[in-house]
């Protein structure tokens, strides 16, 4: 039995943990470097070789349990691929106490998870952590590619959006306002954290584009985007997020494959790790 990082199966059932993780290896509408498709087996294998005790708060989250709720394999059309995210998150949620994560694939993986969440918690903030916008209403024919990720989150639900620093003129009327933390505003901002908690409560869905960090830290994502993010800062906005809020689900998307694929591969398993430690030390359901 394959299980999350290696760890026991006693750890690995669906009864006997308190997270699951889908994934969805699909890379249907990238526009420029193609591999996310890759990107959850990466990730998979990098956890495998990480240590399990995590320095900082002390603890080993794998004891709370972490089950493998398979992958999602639909990639006929991106529209069908939404769906069938929609579907399986939906499924998963009736686990009542269990968070559900999800591991992409690119960014339009999102958009069915973020529904499914949306249906369940009122009050839903989504945290995206990027370095694009995703506001499009559609792109290239349609509403399920990457460049629309968030689209419909910030009509339905409460969207704050950290480390942009690309968009499209277009995307400027869907703003959300107020809630933008732009990356060369966060670069000359030493209180850029507590900004963007005065705009994140609630129930919280936290939506991570690997090519929200700089790429000299995570270079393996399909949009590279100079001047992003960089690791302790990030860890301590989203240390605080759990502090303070419910956070219900969250996603990490945008691993791709390539000859640097492994720094990225070993951050990505790293942030996702982290985020279960202030999950079990935070959590308030």
């Amino acid at each position: 039995m394959k299980t999350y990082a290696g760890i026991p199966e006693e750890n690995a059932s669906l009864e006997n943990s308190t997270v699951m993780l889908v994934t969805v290896p699909y890379d249907g509408t990238s526009t420029w470097g193609k591999g996310a498709d890759k990107g959850p087996e990466l990730f998979l294998n990098a956890s495998e070789n990480m240590e399990l005790y995590d320095i900082e708060t002390g603890t080993e989250p794998y004891l709370e349990g972490v089950y493998l709720a398979g992958e999602v394999s639909e990639n006929s059309t991106p529209e069908a691929m939404t769906e069938a995210v929609y579907q399986k998150t939906k499924e998963l949620l009736n686990n009542d106490g269990k968070l559900f994560t999800l591991f992409g694939g690119e960014h339009s993986v999102s958009i069915g998870s973020i529904r499914a969440v949306g249906e369940k918690f009122e009050n839903l903030t989504v945290l995206q952590l990027d370095a694009h916008t995703d506001l499009r209403p559609e792109f290239h024919g349609s509403t399920s590619n990457h460049a629309c990720a968030v689209f419909e989150a910030n009509q339905k639900h409460n969207l704050v959006q950290v480390g942009i620093r690309s968009m499209d003129v277009e995307e400027v009327e869907y703003l959300p306002e107020g809630r933008v933390f732009f990356a060369h505003e966060i670069a000359n901002n030493e209180n850029w954290v507590n900004d963007v908690l005065e705009k994140v409560s609630g129930n919280v869905y936290i939506t991570i584009d690997l090519d929200a960090f700089d790429p000299s830290i995570a270079p393996s994502t399909g949009t590279p985007e100079p001047g992003g993010l960089q690791w302790y800062p990030t860890l301590e906005l989203l240390r605080r997020v759990f502090e303070k809020c419910n956070v219900v689900a969250f996603d990490i998307v945008e691993l791709m494959d390539s000859p640097m694929a492994k720094p990225s591969a070993f951050l990505a398993a790293k942030l996702y790790y982290k985020m279960l430690a202030y999950y079990h030390i935070y959590n308030n359901n």
